[in-house]
């Protein structure tokens, strides 16, 4: 058996499994949101971060990488197991077909395990739910937790998203929103590097995943 994982967060930047082949594309019906919250990473119970999830969305589409594991049941095990401990705020598999660019009839990749959670605030503890713009930005502007804060988490998926080519604009529009909250007057200094603020619709490509050893400390 193969097992592929898609991915739309941090895992886009930073896999943190061993993986045999990665893939840029998209999945169709589903919108990236900051809807879930995170209170053992990058927040606490008391001050929870916002990480993002999927939307169900009528087409839309949603651009990350897919990620294969071969070599056997013991491979696979060991990164389903990696993956459910990291990503243990989401509540729910879901399986989708899995496209990439100059072919959007025929997929890529069917059978494409994706991590979603349950948008119902009774059922899943974790989802947030939607929020203003200005109230989103100043909870991601302030929420720190175990393995660093809320505004790196967006920043570094904003920069995956540009550098792989695909630029998601909501995401743009909240992290700018953000560097307003911190003064940051356009831009952000993370770990001695500047990232400008970013305009609409720009593209850059090159993407490098972090190592194995990175991969707890910086969560889903």
């Amino acid at each position: 058996m193969v097992l592929w994982v898609f991915g739309y967060g941090s895992l886009v930047w930073n896999p943190g499994f061993e993986f045999d082949e990665k893939v840029i594309g998209f999945i169709k019906g589903y919108k990236r949101v900051f809807d879930l919250a995170c209170i053992d990473h990058r927040g606490t119970p008391e001050s929870p971060a916002r990480t993002c999830t999927l939307e169900a969305h009528g087409g839309a589409i949603c651009w990350g990488a897919a990620f294969c594991v071969r070599g056997g049941p013991e491979k696979e095990k060991f990164a389903m197991e990696y993956l459910e401990r990291r990503e243990c705020e989401y509540d729910q598999k879901t399986i989708v077909d899995f496209f990439t660019e100059g072919d959007t009839i025929t997929p890529r990749l069917t059978g494409v395990l994706v991590f979603t959670s349950t948008p119902d605030k009774i059922s899943n503890k974790y989802y947030l739910g939607p929020a203003p713009l200005e109230e989103m930005a100043s909870q991601i502007a302030t929420a720190s937790g175990p393995c660093g804060n809320n505004r790196d988490y967006l920043f570094r998926l904003e920069k995956a998203l540009n550098d792989i080519g695909h630029d998601d604009d909501s995401i743009i529009e909240l992290a700018n929103e953000v560097r307003k909250k911190l003064g940051l007057n356009g831009r952000l200094k993370e770990k001695k590097l500047e990232l400008p603020h970013i305009p609409l619709k720009s593209h850059i490509h090159t993407l490098h995943a972090l190592p194995l050893a990175e991969a707890i400390a910086l969560d889903s």
